[in-house]
């Protein structure tokens, strides 16, 4: 493992005092990114994330104070993550959502005695850019929540227009149709429509988006619909989905709700980062 201090991250990292009334913080937002971001990417404890932030800034010989494990879990409440950015142009959108347990009981403690409560999960709904792969939109919310409520949150989050929006059969909902019509009025929405979904009253007259598709599959089939629409770019997003779980995990360590988004906010920005890291930049020369 190779890490390195900047002179700015070493200037940033005690926060600036404070002129209101109360104590006085310790460390900066960039202070407590940083230690969670390690804990995120190398899955640790908050008590072991502190002993490896301890031991990096004793190996680099720097003067620098280190938050301990409370400090860590009671600012996670309320730092703020910086949104990600899109692309400059208009947006092609590919959304999806997976369940990310919460952490429990462990295994031996649930052979040896049962857990006392009922394990559970959450639902992390994502929004991928299509052109860079970044994910740049998200959502956390409990199990029972419908996979259309969330769009409109995660248009919420998108300076940019949405040329197209892209999900896979849960999103065959007249609710997804409007949101993205309401913010985006010349957005083109690519879901495939249910196996037993029925034309509109004004099919024949005026044809809604959907029944277009409709049309399209009726004609020449489901398969043969996928590729001309573009609905096969939703590739992409599931391919973001499996990098959350090998990088990140299957399971939220945080209990609140608000260190849970703040867990899920800072996942966001390592994937990303890795992202820019690992892909490589073409230039044309001739």
């Amino acid at each position: 493992m190779t890490v390195w201090f900047s002179e700015e991250a070493i200037a940033a990292w005690r926060a600036e005092p404070r002129t209101t009334r109360g104590g006085q913080p310790l460390y900066s937002a960039l202070a407590i990114a940083t230690a969670l971001t390690s804990r995120a990417v190398f899955r640790l404890a908050l008590r072991q994330t502190e002993r490896l932030i301890g031991s990096v800034i004793h190996l680099l010989g720097l003067d620098l104070a280190v938050p301990d494990h409370s400090t860590l879990s009671r600012r996670a409440e309320t730092l703020a993550v910086a949104r990600p950015s899109s692309s400059a142009g208009p947006v092609h959108l590919l959304v999806d959502r997976t369940g990310l347990k919460l952490c429990g009981a462990g295994e031996w403690l649930v052979e040896r005695h049962g857990t006392s409560r009922r394990r559970s999960w959450r639902k992390l709904h994502i929004g991928v850019d299509a052109d860079t792969g970044r994910i740049v939109a998200a959502a956390l919310t409990t199990n029972d929540l419908d996979d259309g409520s969330q769009v409109g949150p995660l248009l919420d989050q998108i300076d940019d227009a949405i040329a197209l929006f892209t999900g896979d059969g849960a999103y065959d909902q007249d609710g997804v149709y409007g949101e993205v019509a309401a913010g985006h009025a010349d957005a083109a929405v690519i879901v495939p429509p249910r196996s037993n979904a029925m034309p509109s009253q004004t099919a024949e007259t005026a044809p809604t988006p959907r029944d277009r598709h409709l049309h399209v599959i009726a004609k020449h089939g489901r398969m043969a619909w996928q590729k001309p629409s573009g609905y096969n770019w939703r590739a992409l997003v599931e391919a973001d989905i499996g990098r959350w779980k090998r990088v990140i995990g299957h399971t939220l360590r945080s209990q609140t709700d608000k260190r849970q988004a703040t867990e899920v906010a800072i996942a966001v920005d390592i994937l990303n980062r890795m992202l820019e890291l690992g892909r490589p930049s073409y230039v044309r020369i001739a």
